[in-house]
């Protein structure tokens, strides 16, 4: 039997992605509490992801979204890190999101630590695909529609990271090439 190296690529990225999604569930956490969530996002809900960053483009009149919506069309995979509970307390008193203590701190504001946390994760994540020469971008602007669609429930603080395999990354830069 002979494989065509382009008829594998979305079940390799998918298979990669998921031994990327393990590096950043093993990320370092604050303490040792676990309130990172991961998922991914292949398919059809690409696209539904790129249409939402679209509306939201029309909505907020940033037109980033439009560029990245269109970047986002040429993954296999898409990577979600996000924290349920941001403004769950870490209890550490350390005073970075600007408050004395953790019982000072406003309900609505969020511990830093938690999305340093995250921070982590994705640092992990890419960490893991740089070995496995994927490419890749953390975008910001994917993450927030991820939240918007509710791809992790219960999550905050939600960043994206595109996966490909292809000649040229699409997400480097910036522009929305051809899909291949």
């Amino acid at each position: 039997m002979i494989y065509n190296e382009r008829d594998l690529r979305p079940e390799a990225v998918k298979m990669l992605a998921e031994a990327v999604m393990a590096a950043a569930r093993t990320a370092p956490k604050a303490k040792g509490r676990d309130l990172v969530e991961i998922a991914m996002v292949t398919g059809e809900d690409i696209e539904r992801l790129s249409q939402t960053m679209l509306e939201m483009s029309a909505e907020s009149g940033m037109k980033f979204l439009i560029r990245d919506a269109g970047n986002i069309l040429h993954a296999q995979a898409v990577i979600i890190i996000g924290t349920r509970e941001p403004a769950a307390v870490c209890g550490l008193n350390c005073g970075y999101c600007g408050y004395a203590t953790c019982e000072a701190k406003p309900e609505c504001t969020p511990c830093v630590m938690n999305g340093v946390d995250v921070g982590i994760a994705i640092g992990s994540a890419c960490s893991k695909i740089a070995d496995f020469r994927l490419d890749s971008r953390v975008l910001f602007s994917a993450g927030w529609a991820a939240k918007r669609l509710g791809i992790i429930a219960d999550a905050d603080m939600l960043f994206a990271i595109p996966l490909s395999v292809s000649s040229k990354n699409p997400f480097f830069d910036r522009k929305s090439p051809e899909k291949k």
